[in-house]
This record gives structure tokens, C-alpha cells and sequence, in this order.
């Protein structure tokens, strides 16, 4: 398969040249994938697709144009090099955009993306309706809004006409499941789900779905609070949107653009003495691990906060470029459309003390398990956003909460930032359990 991606690229790589392209480079993905849906025993969707998809950037002076083509025929290959060469001769300058020297070779470690387990339809169905089943089956579930599962698998090749060719694969497998309650004539809902990059990895679909199961039932029966200010725990599924505002303000893009209420603060400290934020695409089995970034960039581990201080931006070659800085191999892209940076494995670091410590040291507070809207302006950081949870009283979990809204701003927040000990690597942007000291609190 490796061997059948280079002799494309480099064919491809080939004609950019002979239209007299200055550089190039491509990208080839190919992707399976397989789902299945049901709701209240019965299934409801059966999904199969295949695609393959090669894109192309021709780069003619300091002017560069995109096109991508699923059609792997000779005539189409040269009609693509043909049409962006041409594209590109007409396309406005872009200073920025570059493709660079390939860097001294590496031995990249095996980050066991893989797993070459497949899952036939009937057993996809089958994992969907033991989730949804088990759900079902806890007293207080009254109604589903459905179960899934799926799995993908993706190859990614990558390839410049300044030496660089790189080629690596990626599994995935997850399950879903969604339900209702109904407790004195009043509904909640909620979910739970697992993904992973190798099967055997992934949480029992019975366990997810006795998980979602109590979650809704938790929720049952809320309060209205009245407004106040109060010490604010987000569990770790809602804290990691809080480190995902982080990553965002701290994009190359944003921060080019002046588009970022952090554009002022590298190297400062925003953050408390015992904070680390770490970018790591090298993670072992990481979800967002790769060995090498869309510009051909192996990248390392960084500290993007460390001791409190911002000590790094996520950079592609193009923002690097704009901030006069060096990338840091953080490019991603899709067949169509040209680098930007994105975090990889980007995490909190987790503290010293347990989810239970730091609830039995709120007097007054509320743990939020949910948040709704987008509230969010990542130009000055003002943050307001509809929360669902539970009150905290005297260091004790008390009743649920609906129909409250928790609001501050992004920069005070992460000054007030406390995290717990129970981080994870669930998602591609982790955090720990995460204490939020005076918020203010909308009620009635």
C-alpha cells in the first residue's frame, strides 16, 4: 500500500514540475468506515463508505492555489496537475506560504495507531443495541434517543517536492448511547460514549450504557438557584472546553490575525505556580497522535504552559512565518484546503489533589456536568454559557441544577484555575476535574 501512494505522489509531484510549478506537495487519504444505529431495540441505520482522495498545492512563485480529485486515472491526475498549475499562476501572492526543507531524518517511534480488528455489521448492531438495552433496563429510563457504534480506518500520505514523503495509518472504534428519564412527570436526557483507537481499549458497551443510564437519573427532579457567586468544579467531559478555548486563543492563526485575547500574554503568566499545559503528538495510542504533522514536520512534545507562563503558540510554516517565529509542527489540513495549526494531544496537567478533595473544599458552589450555547468571544475572552449540574453545599454533592448560566472571563478563569488528580486520555483535548474560584452564577 505504501509502496502504491509513492509511485502516485511522486508521479504527481513529477508533472507539477514539468508545468513548470515551482514546488508542490500532496496529500492522500483513504478512509473506511462503518456504523450502525438503533433506537428502542430496532435498527435504524446501517452505514458502509469508502473513499480515497488526493489533494494537491501547486506553488508557483510566492503564489499557490489547492484542488483535490477522488479520480486516481491518468487523465484525471493530469487534468488536476493541469488546472492547479494554472490556478496557482493566477492566485495572489502569499508570502507566508511555503513548503519547507525536509529536515534531517528521525526515527519516529511506532505510536500504535492501528488496529487492524474489524467488526462486522451485525456486530456493530449488536454493540448499539447492548448499549441502548442496558440503559433501558435501569428503573427510571422511560425512552431512548438511540445507540450506536462504529469503526474507521484511515490511511494518511503525505509527500513534497522538497524530499519529504511520509505515510502512516489510524483505527477507530466507538459507541454511543443516548436516553430519557421521567421522574414526577418531568423528562431529562443524557449520554455517555467511549472511542478509541484499538478495540480492545474501548469501555464494555453494557458499561456505557448503565453509565449514561445514571447520569440522566442523576439530573432528575432540578432546582432553580437564585443568582450568586460561587466556586465552580466542571467535571472533566465540560473542563476540557475550557483548556480548548486555551488552545484556540493560542493558535498561530489567532494569534497572525490579532484575533486572540492572549495576543499580548507569551511568556507571561496567566496561570498559577503548579499549572502545566502540555502539547504532546507522541502520545502512545493517543487519538490525536501522529508522526509527523500536514507540512511533513515531526513534532515534539511541547509545554505550551509551564509554572503558569505561556511559553510556546501552535505553529504551522505559514504562521511561524507571519510571527517571525519557527513551527513547531502543529500543521493540519484536508485534501482541499491549506495548512493551519491545530493542537494535537493537548492536556492539563493534573494536581495533587482528588475530584473529592476539591468539592469538600467548596462551601458554596456548583459542579457542572453540562454546558449549552456558545457564549464564548475569544477576542477580549468574555465567557457566558448555560451550565447544568449540581449544587455544592458544605463540601457535599446536594441536588441538581438546571437552567443557570456561569459567566467570567477566559483570563480571570485560568488565573483561578485549580485541576484535580483524575486526568485521562479520552479525547484528543484532556483535562482533569477543574475548580473554578468565583463565577458569577444566573439564576432566578
Amino acid at each position: 500500500m505504501t509502496n502504491q501512494y509513492s509511485k502516485t505522489g511522486q508521479k504527481v509531484l513529477e508533472k507539477c514540475k514539468n508545468k513548470n510549478a515551482d514546488n508542490a506537495d500532496i496529500i492522500i487519504i483513504k478512509n473506511f468506515t462503518s456504523y450502525s444505529s438503533c433506537r428502542l431495540g430496532e435498527l435504524e441505520e446501517i452505514e458502509q463508505s469508502e473513499s480515497k482522495i488526493l489533494g494537491i498545492r501547486a506553488f508557483v512563485g510566492n503564489k499557490n492555489a489547492i484542488i483535490s480529485t477522488s479520480d486516481f486515472s491518468e487523465s484525471s491526475i493530469n487534468n488536476s496537475v493541469e488546472q492547479v498549475v494554472q490556478m496557482a499562476e493566477l492566485a495572489p501572492d502569499d508570502p507566508y506560504s511555503f513548503i519547507e526543507e525536509k529536515e534531517n531524518d528521525e526515527s519516529i517511534t511506532n505510536l500504535d495507531l492501528y488496529d487492524d480488528y474489524e467488526l462486522s455489521a451485525q456486530e456493530l448492531e449488536d454493540k448499539a443495541k447492548e448499549a441502548e438495552n442496558s440503559a433501558l433496563a435501569c428503573a427510571g429510563i422511560k425512552n431512548s434517543n438511540g445507540a450506536s457504534a462504529s469503526q474507521s480506518k484511515s490511511n494518511y500520505y503525505i509527500a513534497n517536492s522538497k524530499g519529504f514523503c511520509g505515510f502512516y495509518k489510524k483505527s477507530n472504534f466507538s459507541i454511543s448511547c443516548s436516553v430519557i428519564a421521567e421522574k414526577n412527570g418531568k423528562m431529562e436526557t443524557d449520554y455517555d460514549f467511549d472511542t478509541k483507537l484499538h478495540y480492545k481499549d474501548l469501555s464494555d458497551s453494557k458499561e456505557i450504557g448503565k453509565s449514561c443510564a445514571k447520569r440522566v437519573l442523576d439530573k432528575c427532579n432540578p432546582k432553580k438557584i437564585k443568582t450568586c457567586k460561587a466556586n465552580i468544579i466542571f467535571e472533566p467531559r465540560i473542563a476540557r472546553s475550557i483548556i480548548s478555548h486555551f488552545s484556540s486563543a493560542i493558535s498561530g492563526s489567532a494569534i497572525a490575525r490579532k484575533s486572540s485575547f492572549l495576543i499580548n500574554e507569551f511568556e507571561n503568566k496567566i496561570m498559577k505556580n503548579n499549572i502545566r499545559i502540555i502539547d504532546n503528538p507522541l502520545l502512545i495510542r493517543g487519538l490525536s497522535s501522529r508522526p509527523f504533522d500536514a507540512e511533513g514536520v515531526i513534532g515534539k512534545e511541547i509545554d505550551l504552559v509551564k509554572d503558569g507562563v505561556i511559553l510556546s503558540w501552535l505553529l504551522d510554516n505559514s504562521t511561524a512565518k507571519q510571527l517571525n517565529m519557527k513551527t513547531n509542527g502543529r500543521a493540519s489540513r484536508s485534501v482541499s484546503s491549506p495548512p493551519s495549526p491545530s493542537p494535537t494531544n493537548l492536556y492539563l496537567d493534573k494536581g495533587p489533589l482528588s475530584p473529592l478533595d476539591l468539592i469538600k473544599d467548596v462551601n458554596e458552589g456548583f459542579y457542572i456536568t453540562d454546558l449549552v450555547g456558545q457564549g464564548v468571544n475569544m477576542v477580549n475572552g468574555d465567557y457566558s454559557r448555560g451550565a447544568v449540574g449540581f449544587k455544592i453545599e458544605n463540601g457535599e454533592i446536594t441536588f441538581p441544577v438546571n437552567e443557570i448560566t456561569i459567566a467570567d472571563n477566559l483570563l480571570n478563569m485560568f488565573k483561578k484555575m485549580t485541576p484535580a488528580n483524575d486526568l485521562s486520555f479520552n479525547f484528543g483535548i484532556n483535562s482533569p476535574t477543574l475548580l473554578i474560584e468565583d463565577m458569577t452564577v444566573a439564576g432566578i
